[in-house]
C-alpha cells in the first residue's frame, strides 16, 4: 500500500454534534484547497499560504456574499497529513446550526459527503498507517480508562505492527532457504537440514504468537470492558451499589422490591479496569408481567456476564433464593458481598462457606464501608494477583485474536506435518498459510468486502 491513490475530494464534521466552543470541518482530496477558498473570505489565497499554518478569516456564501461564520482554517499540503491528500480543516463556532451550514456551502462547491471512517481508510489505501494502526484510531476514541488508552496509542505508534512484521519477515526468510535448499541442493541430507529448519522457525515463530495471545484476555476486556452483572434478591442494595460506583444516582433506590424492572448499564473504571455494570431486576418469581419481562432479562445478562457480584443481605438469613442464585453461579468468576453491616448480623457466615470457596466480602454500601477492599479485588482477579506488564504489546481486537489464532494452527500444522515425516513442499503450504493470516492482521493481503465493511464502523468524519 505505498502508492496514493486517486480520490475525490471528501468533507465531513469531525467534532462531535451539538454545542461547544469549536466545531471543525474537514477536507481531503486535491480539490480541498480551491473548494475552501470558494468560501473562504479573507486577503488570503489558501494555495499561497505555506503548508500547515491557520489563518483568520470568514465563511462566506458565494450566492448571496451572506457571511456565515467567523473561522481559523488550517492548512496542511500532502504527503504530511493524516490521508497523505491536501487536507483542509475549517474551525468554526462549536453549534449545529452553523456547523452544517459550512458543511453544506462545501458540498455545494464540489465536496463529497466522506463515508464513516473514509478520512482513515484513505489513510490506510495512500500508505499511512497499516491496517491495524487504523482500527487503533477507533480504540483511541472509545477508549474507557487510562490503561485502554494506553494500549490503543501504542496500536496506534505501530508496536503491533512492527511485532507482526517481524513474525513474517521470519517466516519469509525461512520460506525463501527452503527454496534454495530445493533447488540447489549441496548436501545429500538437504531434506532433513530443511525439515529442521522449517520446525525450528515455526516453533519459535509461535511461541511467539502464544505469548501475544496470551495478552488477548486482558486487551479484549480493556478495550470493550468486563461485563459485571450485579445480581441478588429484590432489595438488599444492588442498585445503591451501582450508584456508588458510578457516583450518581443511576438507578432508583427504594425499600419497596422490584422497584427495578429492566437491566441498566453502564461503564465505570475501577482501579483501571473498565466493568460494563449490569444492576439487574431482582431475580424471583413474580406475577407482574413487566418485573417478570426483567427478570427474563436479568437471567440472560447473568449467563452472558464475565463477572458476578452476588449481593446478599447480611441482615437476613440464608434464604431460599440466596442458595439458587449461588447454586446458578457457581463455576462462575464470582465474588459474593454480605451487605448491610451497618445492620444486626442475621446470617450464619459459616452456612454459607459450606456452599461456596469464592471471596466472601462484607460491605455496607450505607456508610461506604468494605467498598475499597471490593474495587481491590475485582483488579485482583482481573490481573490475577499482578498487574499488567508496563510495555507489553496487547492485542485486544477480535479479529486480530482470530487471525493470530489461525496463525496458530497453522505453525502447529506444520510441526505436526515434520513430525510425521510429510514432505517439505506440503508442510511449505501451512507455513505460507500462517504467513497470511498475519499479513491480514496489517492488512497487506485483505479482501476489498473486508476493507469496507471495517471502516463502516467508523463514526462520520474520521
Amino acid at each position: 500500500m505505498n502508492i496514493t491513490a486517486e480520490f475525490d475530494t471528501i468533507a465531513a464534521i469531525s467534532t462531535a454534534s451539538g454545542e461547544g466552543a469549536i466545531s471543525i470541518v474537514r477536507l481531503s482530496g486535491d480539490q480541498a484547497l480551491d473548494i475552501s477558498q470558494k468560501v473562504f473570505k479573507s486577503n488570503k489565497n489558501l494555495s499561497d499560504v505555506p503548508s500547515h499554518t491557520i489563518h483568520y478569516g470568514h465563511v462566506e456564501d458565494p450566492k448571496n456574499k451572506r457571511i456565515i461564520d467567523e473561522v481559523m482554517v488550517s492548512v496542511m499540503r500532502e504527503p504530511r497529513t493524516f490521508t497523505r491528500e491536501d487536507v483542509v480543516e475549517i474551525n468554526c463556532h462549536g453549534g449545529i446550526v452553523v456547523t452544517n451550514q459550512v458543511l453544506q456551502l462545501l458540498l455545494r462547491e464540489g465536496a463529497r459527503l466522506a463515508e464513516p471512517g473514509e478520512f482513515t481508510k484513505r489513510a490506510f489505501l495512500n500508505g499511512r498507517v497499516d491496517l491495524s494502526q487504523a482500527e487503533a484510531v477507533m480504540d483511541v476514541i472509545r477508549a474507557k480508562t487510562d490503561k485502554a488508552m494506553s494500549i490503543a496509542i501504542k496500536q496506534l505508534d505501530g508496536n503491533l505492527s512492527k511485532l507482526i512484521k517481524s513474525l513474517r519477515q521470519e517466516i519469509l526468510l525461512t520460506l525463501a532457504q527452503v527454496e534454495v535448499n530445493i533447488d540447489y541442493p549441496e548436501y545429500d541430507d538437504v531434506e532433513e537440514l530443511t525439515s529442521k529448519l522449517l520446525l525450528e522457525k515455526a516453533t519459535l515463530v509461535k511461541q511467539d504468537i502464544k505469548k501475544l495471545l496470551q495478552t488477548a484476555k486482558q486487551g479484549k476486556i480493556l478495550r470493550e470492558g468486563l461485563s459485571t452483572a450485579i445480581i441478588g434478591r429484590p432489595n438488599v442494595g444492588k442498585s445503591s451499589l451501582l450508584n456508588y460506583l458510578l457516583q450518581e444516582d443511576k438507578a432508583i433506590v427504594t425499600d419497596i422490591a422490584g422497584t427495578t424492572r429492566d437491566v441498566i448499564e453502564e461503564f465505570v473504571n475501577v482501579r483501571g479496569v473498565p466493568l460494563k455494570l449490569v444492576d439487574t431486576a431482582g431475580i424471583r418469581e413474580t406475577e407482574d408481567i413487566v418485573e417478570k419481562i426483567g427478570v427474563e432479562r436479568s437471567r440472560k445478562a447473568l449467563a452472558e456476564a464475565d463477572l458476578i457480584l452476588l449481593v446478599l443481605n447480611q441482615n437476613e438469613g440464608l434464604t431460599q433464593a440466596d442458595k439458587d442464585l449461588l447454586t446458578a453461579t457457581e463455576g462462575m468468576k464470582r465474588i459474593i458481598l454480605l451487605n448491610k453491616t451497618d445492620l444486626d448480623k442475621n446470617l450464619d457466615v459459616s452456612e454459607l462457606t459450606e456452599l461456596t470457596n469464592d471471596q466472601v466480602l462484607s460491605i455496607s454500601v450505607q456508610n461506604t464501608e468494605g467498598l475499597d477492599a471490593l474495587e481491590q479485588g475485582i483488579a485482583d482477579m482481573f490481573y490475577e494477583g499482578g498487574s499488567a506488564e508496563k510495555d507489553a504489546t496487547y492485542v485486544s481486537n477480535n479479529r486480530h485474536i482470530a487471525l493470530l489464532e489461525q496463525a496458530e494452527l497453522a505453525l502447529s500444522e506444520v510441526i505436526n506435518g515434520i513430525e510425521a515425516d510429510m514432505p517439505v513442499d506440503l508442510v511449505q503450504i501451512d507455513m505460507t498459510r500462517a504467513w497470511d493470516y498475519l499479513g491480514e492482521v496489517i492488512g497487506d493481503s485483505v479482501q476489498d468486502e473486508l476493507i469496507t465493511q471495517l471502516f463502516s464502523q467508523f463514526c462520520l468524519g474520521k
